[in-house]
């Protein structure tokens, strides 16, 4: 996968390295992207934009991308109010955007990589399934900082407070780039008014994610499934707690953690 104009072996436009890369789930027009990338910008930070040229919601770590003769398909875009911001359109899904681009895809290896700002919560275990998730494991697995940005809209009809997430945005990123390299930030705000949010914590991934899939009829031919939001109230302390209490809730993480093997009855390699 090459840069249309560009070596990936040279920094974008001529310029010193940048050190952010920014992708999403929800696909290269999403208002997110855009207000994520101008949040990294105001906090001084060189970034390049790569994201999904469709939406690739759901995609968790998937590595899909779409091939043309041979190669898979990267367009130069241009955001608005984002000049001076190198944007591509990638024919691919969000994980494999980040796994090419923390190997010199889009001309540098980056130092961070956030991913945002989704359209609706992503919290609880269920962040599994996410691509804006998949997007920041992604990159801790080859032992880049990421970022996972989520604005908790659950009705199509809901008035979108970018303005909030844009400003819990550029309180967390100082931050990530001073946390150890192969940890995750996993970031939910609420959608509210600015001075409606209560604050910034950090909360613990909750059992379940604020919507559960459910399976309500099986049949030989097809399966019938329902999406609904989680009912009960969430666990004290849990990132969806924090949120339906107004605050924005950030879970450090780290993917692929092993566990002890004793255990099992095959022995590890002696020394």
């Amino acid at each position: 996968m090459t840069v249309p104009g560009n070596s990936p072996r040279r920094p974008v436009n001529g310029t010193r390295q940048p050190a952010v890369l920014v992708t999403n789930d929800d696909g290269i027009d999403s208002e997110g992207l855009r207000r994520l990338a101008a949040a990294a910008a105001d906090a001084g930070l060189k970034s390049v934009v790569a994201a999904p040229a469709m939406e690739a919601s759901g995609s968790s770590a998937a590595m899909t991308a779409a091939h043309g003769e041979g190669r898979i398909v990267v367009k130069r875009r241009e955001l608005a109010g984002l000049d001076g911001i190198p944007a591509y359109a990638v024919d691919a899904l969000p994980a494999f955007i980040v796994f090419t681009g923390v190997r010199g895809a889009f001309g540098f290896s980056p130092e961070l990589v956030l991913s945002g700002i989704n359209r609706g919560p992503n919290t609880g275990r269920a962040i599994l399934h996410s691509g804006t998730a998949g997007a920041a494991l992604t990159a801790v697995t080859s032992g880049i900082r990421s970022v996972a940005f989520s604005l908790d809209m659950r009705h199509a009809v809901a008035e979108a407070h970018w303005q909030t997430a844009a400003a819990v945005a550029a309180e967390v990123i100082p931050a990530a780039r001073d946390m150890p390299p192969g940890v995750m930030l996993n970031v939910n705000i609420p959608n509210v008014p600015p001075g409606e949010l209560r604050g910034i914590r950090c909360g613990h991934l909750a059992s379940f994610g604020a919507v559960q899939l459910a399976l309500v009829e099986t049949a030989a031919d097809h399966l019938q499934v329902t999406m609904s939001e989680t009912s009960g109230r969430p666990e004290d302390g849990s990132d969806s707690a924090l949120l339906a209490g107004g605050y924005a809730s950030v879970t450090p993480l780290r993917p692929l953690c092993e566990t002890p093997s004793s255990w099992l009855p095959w022995p590890a390699p002696g020394p």
